[in-house]
């Protein structure tokens, strides 16, 4: 891990975009796609949704070149018809931020912030978000849309389809057009769902993403894309204007593929007692990737020139979808919906290079690292655009059983990029050169560092019970060394203070485990399995803690090295064991995993003596 991460410490790049500067009339931007994935109406809330495609559909960008494209791969009746209202409300809250210069244009994070609107024009349009809230939460309490509300005959046949033979794993394409351009200076807006069935292969989020992709190409074939998760709102109404500083630069933009912007997160505590916030991969390693090939695709708030979803620089995949088609018709003309479904079947890319040579990547659960890792390995660089002011903020796990979730999702996905013939240990290696290989190794081999963990929660535990050192004595000369380390570890980076003691779903409707977050104090969510690891290690410090003191107190010598890693472990558990004995609230320890993880202690330390004896 050290040798990885030196890599990215050569030659740290940081960068300055000055988009006051660009200078173009209106007709002359880009056109630019907007691709938000969503898959549950339940884990990431319609209005979630709804607020981040108002965020950026409210972009200071010419409104009649932006196409916001939302892709739910679940088909939920709920989130059309979140985003049906939410194109109604646009044509209200879009004038009302550009004439007013409105800097948050989520409307929830505007109206949160200014609670004490006096304004006349303000006050009807938080009224009208309320409304439009009331009905969106209407139709989620009651779990399905009432058809005979919708005026639209067009949308009416659309709710229909949600028939008992529709089921979000097993139902047809859908492609409804809510907003165009064609009529007024407002920004496209087009509700998809990729057609699935049960004999189909499912790529999650890269499939999802590639559908929006040739869907796009058919109806609007724009040259820049941006991918989004549905809950990272735009913080900064230019962020596009941003972008169009690299990508239209034309000393760089030959070979430049994409623009990563840092994932960041609202309502983070003081402490980040989940270690959310991921300061050292959003933004401290990327200014050193900045320096080699560029950061890595993190999956939400990156910018895409669309020609590199389709081959390497040099050379260009044909492909009837590719960016040079010309689209000359409306997007909600019949041959044009027609072709749009047609490149939203289950099965339109089989026997074909999609998912492997064009679009976003198959074949990892990171789907985001393993393309950005090809794209670069084809000769494609990137560039780290880190604005003072964030151009995106998401919501941050508030439950450890979400944070566990996810790490377990990185660790497998990555795990199979290292087992893979593309492996950055020795496809990226002959691709990339040295220290860009490395700088993707050290994500790839990441899930590694859990036997090292794993090596110092146990064994040094294990030992102490049977009084075998496996580390210097007191009286060895080296015994000084690994104090002064720990000491200085400890003193410098941990503090050593237990102060602040007292990670996925995206829904936040849980107060009292919103309320527990901010308290900062530790949630294990419902009973799982994933807890057992944790449980059995914190167990296995305490009795080895005081079977430790025991021996040294007894004796009046012991194992020294070994019983200062183990107090340093009872540290770090201290909320496991409140959550075990003292909680008694919903985010307590269940009694069951207490009582396995005790259990599978007990196993260890006499299987230990068999190991030490």
């Amino acid at each position: 891990m050290w040798a990885t991460t030196t890599s990215l410490r050569l030659n740290p790049v940081h960068r300055s975009e000055y988009p006051e500067r660009y200078e173009a009339k209106p007709e002359d931007f880009p056109k630019l796609d907007v691709f938000i994935c969503t898959a549950d109406p339940y884990k990431e809330p319609p209005m979630m949704v709804v607020n981040t495609a108002l965020s950026v559909m409210a972009y200071d960008y010419p409104a009649d070149k932006i196409s916001v494209y939302v892709s739910d791969d679940g088909g939920s009746s709920l989130t059309l018809f979140a985003l049906m209202e939410a194109a109604k409300f646009s044509k209200h809250w879009l004038p009302y931020c550009k004439n007013n210069n409105v800097q948050d244009r989520s409307p929830e994070v505007y109206f949160s912030a200014n609670s004490h609107l006096k304004d006349e024009e303000a006050l009807n349009l938080k009224r009208m978000y309320e409304d439009l809230k009331k009905r969106v939460k209407h139709v989620v309490d009651c779990g399905k849309v009432d058809t005979q509300s919708i005026k639209s005959n067009q949308l009416r046949e659309v709710f229909d389809l949600g028939d008992h033979k529709f089921t979000r794993n097993d139902h047809p394409s859908i492609i409804t057009v809510l907003q165009t351009n064609e009529t007024e200076m407002m920004p496209n807006l087009i509700y998809v769902s990729r057609e699935k069935s049960k004999v189909s292969s499912h790529h999650f989020k890269a499939g999802a993403l590639n559908t929006l992709l040739r869907v796009s190409s058919v109806m609007t074939n724009s040259p820049i894309i941006l991918t989004l998760d549905c809950d990272m709102y735009s913080n900064d109404p230019i962020t596009p204007v941003r972008a169009l500083c690299y990508l239209s630069d034309p000393k760089i933009n030959s070979n430049l593929g994409f623009v990563q912007f840092p994932q960041k997160f609202q309502g983070i505590t003081k402490n980040d007692i989940y270690g959310s916030e991921l300061k050292r991969p959003f933004d401290i390693n990327t200014i050193g990737y900045d320096g080699l090939m560029g950061p890595i695709y993190m999956g939400t708030g990156c910018f895409f020139n669309r020609r590199t979803f389709y081959g390497p620089p040099s050379m260009l995949e044909i492909n009837d979808l590719g960016p040079n088609r010309i689209v000359d018709k409306p997007i909600n003309a019949q041959d044009i919906l027609a072709l749009a479904h047609n490149v939203a079947r289950s099965n339109y890319e089989c026997n074909t290079k999609w998912g492997s040579k064009i679009g976003f990547r198959y074949g990892s659960l990171v789907e985001d690292y393993y393309t950005g890792y090809m794209l670069h390995c084809e000769g494609w660089r990137s560039v780290f655009c880190g604005p003072k002011r964030a151009a995106f903020y998401g919501d941050s796990p508030k439950s450890l059983v979400d944070v566990v979730g996810q790490q377990t999702r990185w660790s497998i996905g990555l795990l199979e990029v290292d087992f893979c013939k593309y492996s950055p240990f020795n496809y990226g290696f002959k691709s990339l050169g040295l220290l860009m290989s490395l700088g993707y190794c050290y994500y790839a081999f990441w899930p590694f560092c859990s036997i090292s963990l794993i090596v110092y929660g146990l064994l040094p535990q294990l030992a102490i019970f049977y009084g075998v050192s496996i580390f210097p004595k007191t009286s060895d000369p080296l015994f000084g060394l690994y104090l002064f380390l720990f000491l200085e570890f400890t003193l410098k980076t941990l503090n050593l203070s237990t102060h602040g003691f007292n990670v996925t779903s995206k829904a936040n409707d849980d107060d009292k485990q919103r309320k527990r977050y901010e308290q900062e104090i530790f949630d294990f969510g419902s009973s799982s399995s994933m807890f057992l690891p944790v449980a059995t290690v914190a167990i296995m410090n305490l009795l080895a803690f005081v079977w430790g003191i025991y021996d040294l107190l007894a004796r009046g010598e012991g194992l020294v090295i070994e019983l200062m890693l183990t107090s340093f472990g009872v540290v770090n558990c201290l909320p496991i064991y409140e959550a075990m004995v003292l909680r008694t609230d919903d985010g307590k320890l269940p009694k069951r995993v207490s009582f396995l993880a005790g259990i599978i202690t007990l196993v260890l330390i006499m299987s230990g003596y068999l190991l030490f004896k």
